[in-house]
């Protein structure tokens, strides 16, 4: 879409193709485009992709929507053929969870099985989908609605009840929208979102209550678990935990429970991170750190995971740490190394 010419207007106030101003109401509706993919795929590459192909058809079939709806409905009813086309035929993303039951911390490393990267749920940058000048609960309830675990749960639904769920109940859609996206009926909708969410309450994951933004405790909590991580202080380190605190590290299928055995882990197999250096970002709404360990030649801190963490009630309630850094930190702007 590149040396574009403004030529006017039609509808309501929508730009004809051609012009800049088609362009950037396309780019306004970026984030949103790429949040309501991402929550579909549950990858982060795979909703941008999804996100690039709506804007390609919507740029080449805009002579064809003159203004009959709302551009952004017209955006959506887009990316959700896109995205169900993609998830066709598919196998679901998964978190190591939801794969079997938690493992032994004295698991060697060559013991270790890893799947490829399409079987996991994978993070997305908090700045990709999520904008502070929202309505204050509107936000608290999309970051909600971006945790791993609702990414995650959402992959056990059909693709369209998915949809369904996530246009009635993270963008508060009306039933008749939903259906005229759908083209199918109220009904049917209204019966796809009640097994939608049958099945997330079976999966004990629920979006009437997000979880509250983070606090001056939580951020005292973060900078303890910083400072423990980098002097390799296990023991303030599972101090900070909740006793059923979870890890996991895909692409490994294994994943830890509790403090003592992750405490464990990161005393024997896991005793390479000693040493590491841990800098802030957000992923999924929720705090995160890409991590380096200082195995460079010259002394250098090069990647080694991104680590994003789950707190509730004043303790730490999950570490995911992904070690794919060679597709991670590019994707969330983090430098290739730090000097020693």
């Amino acid at each position: 879409m590149a040396d574009l010419q403004t030529t006017g207007t039609v509808g309501a106030g929508v730009a004809k193709p051609g012009s800049v101003e088609l362009e950037r109401s396309f780019e306004q509706l970026r984030p949103q485009l790429t949040g309501y993919c991402y929550r579909m795929l549950g990858s982060a590459f795979e909703a941008e992709d999804a996100v690039q192909e709506t804007m390609l058809r919507a740029w080449r079939s805009f002579d064809r929507f003159e203004g009959r709806a709302a551009l952004s409905s017209w955006l959506y009813r887009i990316a959700t053929n896109v995205c169900l086309t993609m998830l066709d035929g598919r196998n679901r993303r998964a978190r190591p969870m939801d794969v079997g039951g938690p493992g032994s911390p004295d698991t060697e490393a060559s013991a270790l099985g890893t799947l490829p990267e399409a079987y996991w749920v994978e993070p997305i940058p908090s700045s990709r989908v999520l904008s502070d000048d929202g309505d204050p609960a509107e936000l608290a309830q999309s970051r909600e609605t971006l945790r791993l675990a609702f990414i995650a749960a959402l992959q056990h639904l059909p693709a369209r009840q998915r949809a369904v769920l996530i246009l009635r109940e993270v963008l508060r859609w009306q039933a008749t929208e939903v259906a005229e996206l759908l083209d199918t009926s109220v009904a049917s909708v209204n019966s796809a979102l009640q097994r939608a969410r049958a099945t997330l309450a079976d999966r004990d994951v629920t979006i009437d209550d997000p979880t509250p933004e983070l606090d001056s405790d939580d951020h005292a909590l973060l900078a303890r678990y910083v400072e423990a991580f980098e002097d390799f202080d296990m023991d303030a380190l599972v101090a900070l935990l909740h006793e059923d605190a979870t890890m996991s590290m895909p692409p490994f299928e294994l994943w830890l429970r509790g403090r003592e055995a992750i405490r464990a882990w990161n005393l024997g197999t896991g005793s390479g991170c000693r040493g590491s250096k841990l800098v802030p970002i957000m992923a999924n709404g929720v705090p995160a750190f890409a991590q380096y360990r200082c195995s460079g030649p010259n002394g250098e801190f090069e990647p080694w995971a991104l680590q994003i963490l789950d707190i509730a009630g004043g303790r730490i309630v999950a570490i995911n740490s992904f070690l794919d850094t060679q597709r991670m930190f590019p994707l969330f702007g983090v430098p290739d190394s730090l000097p020693a």
